[in-house]
């Protein structure tokens, strides 16, 4: 899978003069309904021997529309590219979303797409997808307009769990809740970070529970508080609990940290500069501060019984 900036040609995208079918959107989070786009576009690419092709945003058009009010999201490039390759799509293009992208009429939008890439056979967007200047352009507008050009469009249904449609707004909400677990169901996956393991101060080992720890601060930071979490890495995956947030009793720094403590017993397999990725899987408590280390360690016991609790250990 190749991911590149802007409209390449599809010769730059290493793909063969094939039909595309492109998937629309931006795609924060690769949940449920999203991938349900993507598979129509995957399934439409294979029947007719084309390429798939995601084709989605940066900055979210909030950032434009709303700068002081923007959409925070939940994933960045490097996260939603790496789930996308396990989707199998062709390429994915990361198309700037600026001021210029944005006065695009959306009656010619599709004309626009058609001009960079001559071999568009097919759109895929989700039912309650809008675009163009002023959002004026609707699926009705999209088809009509697509009907001159040869281009098919898919409009794919929204994906409902527990009676209410699967959108990012949804997710984030619950993210910011704490509610990892339901926010799970929503897209379809684990929530998860990933980066290397930071040299810390080695608190944790003094008052007996030492800490793997990674910077991550996504646009949407999950709720600050006490997880039950698995560390993966080089082939392991490991019960752990997790502190994420601002390390309020011993810093309240203003860069979020995750300090991740594995639940099994003898010699912690990484070290500094490893790169390990913390699947979130339930949320335990909200982050406090203590008057004492005494009062803090008391409590990290607490949370690692309950840890221990959620892996039944």
């Amino acid at each position: 899978m190749k991911t590149v900036q802007s409209f390449p040609s599809v010769e730059a995208l290493s793909l063969k003069q094939q039909p595309l079918y492109v998937a629309i959107g931006m795609f924060d989070g690769l949940h449920l309904g999203h991938r349900a786009v993507i598979k129509a576009a995957s399934d439409a690419a294979k029947l007719a021997g084309g390429c798939v092709v995601v084709l989605t945003f940066r900055p979210h058009p909030s950032r434009i529309f709303r700068p002081n009010v923007p959409t925070l999201l939940m994933q960045n490039e490097t996260t939603q590219a790496s789930l996308l390759s396990e989707l199998g799509v062709d390429a994915v293009v990361v198309h700037p979303f600026l001021a210029e992208f944005a006065t695009i009429e959306a009656k010619v939008f599709l004309a626009w797409l058609k001009s960079k890439w001559a071999n568009l056979a097919g759109v895929f967007v989700g039912e309650t997808w809008r675009f163009g200047a002023g959002r004026a352009g609707d699926i009705e507008l999209l088809k009509s307009s697509a009907l001159p050009l040869g281009i098919s469009v898919t409009a794919i249904a929204s994906v409902t769990i527990a009676g209410a449609p699967v959108n990012s707004t949804r997710i984030r909400s619950l993210l910011l809740s704490g509610e990892i677990a339901a926010a799970k169901q929503l897209l379809g996956y684990t929530y998860f970070s990933t980066g290397k393991i930071e040299s810390g101060k080695k608190l944790g080992r003094t008052i007996g529970f030492p800490t793997l720890n990674t910077f991550y601060s996504p646009e949407l930071r999950p709720r600050f508080g006490v997880y039950a979490v698995r560390v993966c890495g080089k082939g392991l995956s490991l019960p752990a609990v997790a502190n994420y947030g601002l390390r309020p009793t011993v810093e309240n720094t203003t860069d979020p940290k995750l300090e991740t403590h594995i639940l099994e017993s003898g010699v912690c397999p990484f070290d500094a500069g490893d790169e390990i990725t913390v699947q979130w899987l339930e949320f335990i408590r909200p982050e406090t501060k203590f008057s004492s280390l005494d009062e803090l360690k008391a409590q990290i016991t607490k949370d690692v019984d309950s840890a221990k609790g959620v892996f039944g250990i």
